[in-house]
């Protein structure tokens, strides 16, 4: 019997992903990897963050709905949040990745970034024009 868990998110871009992953602390390995549950079963994702003791981490592309989804064995969450805060931490980061990607690209450099009191990140970006 299978212990695996498949949580949607609204996670589309690989690159912030894999930032938002790295900004956590955590290795992500791209490329389909096999994640690690109870008693040694695994299920294939597209990206996976090993953990040391099993129940890793791993996102899979639902390619019907053009997103990653969360692949875990929940028995064996180790993590020092619950998945819902794993969650909400990552999303955050990675909202913060994909600005700061985006902001790149159009000719903006980060000027100021400090993380707040309520756990909220702001940004202040410049582009000086010639």
């Amino acid at each position: 019997m299978s212990h695996f868990s498949t949580v949607k998110t609204e996670l589309r871009d690989r690159e912030s992903l894999l930032a938002a992953l790295r900004d956590l602390g955590q290795e992500p390995s791209s490329g389909e990897q096999p994640v690690r549950g109870y008693r040694g079963q695994t299920v294939t994702a597209d990206l996976c963050c090993p953990q040391s003791e099993g129940g890793d981490i791993g996102f899979r592309w639902n390619s019907a709905e053009q997103r990653y989804e969360l692949v875990t064995d929940l028995d064996l969450w180790k993590q020092s949040v619950p998945v819902e805060r794993f969650l909400a931490q990552l999303t955050q980061r990675y909202a913060l990745q994909s600005i700061l990607r985006s902001s790149a690209e159009e000719g903006y450099q980060v000027a100021e970034q400090r993380q707040q009191a309520d756990g909220s990140i702001e940004l202040v970006v410049t582009r000086w024009q010639g």
